[in-house]
């Protein structure tokens, strides 16, 4: 190629182009590249200047990694070294590998190093880095936590002459603990080199972007230069495939192979299983995709049926699973085994393949039950499509067989009808805004500790100068603070000496050098579910518990009757009457509001989506059949199954809210996707709204007395109790959104108690 690439419009030579250093456009040359991609196009000059943070936000495999690096190669290939000029930090190990061999490619011509910095670095690498500091450093968030605490105020030396801090996969951090202890890091790096370094965020996933601004430059987003590329519009092919469980004729419907069939009979109880698998297999083998699974088990399960499948047909197996508790050579085999494109892949997996992991071009994305948001949707369709290709989306979908006592909510296909609405929701470009509530008191205890063991001690007034005010925690009053410390030093992870500088404690000490500590989030405990006093198994919790609420183990409801912390144990008894719904719980707070609001609008319009097949057609129309028999068009409260439904259709912060606002009543909820399901007569619950709205919007905290297990992050068991309710308030619940759903359900309950057979 003899002549720069020209602008994205076809029209002359790219302006933009003509900034980079000739060495980088000889690299972009060397490419093959026609023209500039528009989000390449548009972040040269701001990048380049090195004044400014940014924001690029576009779709998966949109070039967003050179548009970051193609910039700040640029200002790096004159003189690289005596200094890390520039810092990436990626979520994941196996990221931050795939695109260290992307710069590397890039940088190489240039003279500019490029390094890794994570647990499966040689320590023979990390040293020279520190001797010889220069170019590009890749890291995790905990590596360079490690950082700080190991290096200290060496640490100013290494980073001397830095000039940029990428962030990618900027999404996946935004209101999390995580997220925080990103921000937190950020901000000492630059209280450590007294400056500002500029920063780049890259996400293909935003559904706020000036929310995103504010994450990256907290108290000062309006300051972030927001670039979002317009292109990524290509075609679309979307099913939504559906299944009944337990259908007899399973076999014949799949139209599988004879030995496809004979897996398929094997178990009639998971004949819709079988039937998903046997249409994966047909669909995916010969190819390369990704199947998302929701879950490791699902995950595990999928897999090993098409392996079954694969080995029935004398074939080379092409399925393999991909989940976070697989060994590390496990995943990078399979992710390695996809990427060659040597051999038919397909991946099942769960989120750990949302993220940007180069496993290089997939012909389709396939969805197994229902997604965990429209954002999350999104980032898995991004994975497909590339190269000019259409984006291929298959979700696959399973519904309970109706009976005489089927919950309401199965009536209602009430999973059917969510996926449809974020699918809906999917296709006008719409994705939940990020959450930005929480006061983060789990990650201020690491961030505490880590300066402490950074500097050997610190003042009280330092610590909180350097972390609350404009730092990420600027939620935290100096009362708070105060009362945080103090929780602390009770825990005997701080000592205070008579000067007055903060010093581990022996707790604080043994806790900083666990290896452990580097990162702020940790894994879900297991509780021991006991039942008259027999054991009836494990499983992890990372939601709330509270006596009265519900579980479902094993097939059965369960009531919670006591839960001890110290022992990890759950007392339960069998929950009286119904069969258990099929909607399986989700995250608190994980749905939003606008997703419930779309779920009502299916409800009540004609809409048949044409990605739909022909029996999740029928579904549908038997959820809106439900709907009209029930009369929720005209009423949000009904009498159905021994207990009182709510229709409020908003999110799940608000019916947890509701949820807890019941329960201080003693009168039992649980929370079923969007229906709110209490124990009582319709009169009771309607006179229960009405003390509710009465007293105006509740003190959220208050609410949370209910709440057995609110130390779920990390470090919450060191937080005063009155903090951490405030916390767990500020993530989880809605109480002005509770208040005024109190008041419409009021508006709408629909008069006398409804009852109605189901069919």
């Amino acid at each position: 190629m003899s002549s720069p690439p020209s602008s994205s419009d076809g029209g002359a030579a790219s302006s933009s182009f003509a900034l980079l250093h000739p060495r980088v456009q000889r690299w972009v040359w060397a490419q093959g590249w026609k023209e500039l991609r528009d989000i390449q196009e548009t972040a040269i000059s701001p990048i380049q200047g090195g004044t400014r943070d940014v924001i690029l936000s576009a779709s998966t495999a949109s070039g967003k990694t050179e548009a970051a690096f193609l910039p700040i190669c640029s200002r790096l290939a004159e003189g690289a070294g005596g200094s890390v000029r520039a810092i990436y930090i990626g979520p994941l190990k196996a990221l931050i590998n795939d695109q260290f061999e992307r710069l590397e490619g890039l940088c190489e011509g240039l003279g500019i190093p490029v390094h890794r910095w994570h647990g499966d670095v040689s320590q023979g690498h990390k040293t020279r880095l520190l001797k010889f500091p220069s170019g590009i450093l890749l890291i995790t968030p905990e590596s360079l936590e490690a950082l700080f605490i190991r290096q200290g105020p060496a640490l100013k030396g290494l980073l001397s002459a830095l000039e940029h801090v990428v962030v990618d996969e900027l999404h996946a951090f935004i209101g999390t603990e995580r997220g925080c202890q990103l921000q937190s890091l950020l901000h000492r790096l630059e209280l450590l080199l007294r400056r500002k370094v500029p920063r780049v965020g890259l996400s293909a996933t935003l559904g706020d972007m000036s929310m995103a601004a504010d994450f990256l430059r907290p108290g000062a987003g309006g300051e972030v230069l927001l670039l979002t590329s317009p292109s990524g519009g290509g075609e679309l092919r979307l099913q939504l495939r559906g299944y009944r469980t337990q259908e007899p004729d399973a076999q014949r419907l799949v139209g599988a192979a004879s030995s496809v069939d004979s897996a398929l009979a094997e178990d009639e109880q998971t004949a819709d299983v079988h039937a998903i698998g046997a249409h994966l297999f047909q669909t995916l083998r010969g190819t390369h995709n990704l199947v998302f699974a929701n879950s490791r088990k699902n995950v595990e399960l999928y897999a090993d049926l098409l392996r079954q499948l694969c080995e029935q047909e004398q074939l080379p197996n092409e399925f393999f699973p991909h989940h976070g508790n697989l060994s590390k050579e496990l995943r990078e085999e399979a992710e390695a085994a996809l990427k060659a494109r040597q051999r038919p892949v397909s991946l099942v997996c769960t989120t750990t393949l949302e993220m940007g992991i180069d496993v290089g071009s997939v012909q389709s994305v396939a969805q197994v039950g229902v997604a965990p948001s429209v954002a999350s949707l999104r980032q898995r369709l991004g994975r497909s499509g590339r190269k000019g290709g259409p984006a291929t989306l298959r979700v696959y979908h399973q519904e309970a067989e109706l009976t005489d006592i089927s919950p309401l909510p199965d009536q209602l296909r009430v999973r059917l009808l969510q996926s449809v609405a974020m699918l809906e929701l999917l296709l006008v470009g719409w994705c939940e805004p990020p959450s930005a509530t929480a006061f983060h008191f789990s990650t201020l205890v690491q961030q505490v500790l880590s300066l402490i063991a950074q500097y050997g001690g610190v003042k009280a007034s330092e610590v909180y100068s350097a972390l609350c005010p404009q730092g990420p925690f600027s939620r935290v009053s100096p009362e708070d603070f105060v009362r945080f410390l103090r929780g602390l030093g009770q825990g005997e992870l701080l000592v205070q000496s008579t000067d007055g500088t903060l010093l581990l404690g022996r707790v604080g000490e043994r806790i900083v050098n666990h290896y452990s500590f580097y990162a702020a989030f940790a894994s879900t405990e297991e509780f021991r579910l006991v039942s008259a006093e027999r054991t009836l198994g494990t499983m992890p919790i990372d939601q709330p518990l509270f006596v009265g609420m519900f579980l479902i183990f094993g097939g059965k409801r369960w009531r919670v009757l006591a839960v001890h912390l110290e022992d990890k144990v759950v007392e339960l008894e069998p929950a009286p009457g119904g069969r258990v719904p099929q909607f399986e719980p989700g995250s608190i707070g994980g749905v939003h509001d606008r997703v419930r609001e779309q779920m009502r609008t299916l409800y009540s319009s004609g809409l048949v989506p044409r990605y739909l097949d022909a029996r999740a057609q029928d579904l549908l129309q038997e959820g809106r059949d439900t709907f009209k028999r029930w009369g929720l068009a005209e009423r949000d409260i009904v009498t159905a199954g021994g207990g009182v439904h709510l229709f409020p259709w908003v999110g799940d912060a608000v019916l947890h809210t509701l949820e807890l606002q019941f329960q201080a009543r003693d009168m039992p909820a649980e929370v079923l996707g969007p229906v709110l399901q209490v124990t009582g007569t319709q009169g009771e619950v309607e006179t229960a709204l009405r003390s509710f709205v009465a007293a105006g919007p509740a003190r959220a905290e208050s609410l949370t007395a209910q709440v057995v297990n609110m130390a779920i992050e990390k470090h919450d068991a060191f937080v005063d109790d009155t903090l951490l309710a405030r916390d767990y308030a500020a993530r989880y619940l809605d109480v002005q959104g509770a208040w005024k759903a109190s008041q419409r359900l009021l508006r709408t309950g629909g008069g006398n108690a409804v009852s109605l057979p189901p069919g």
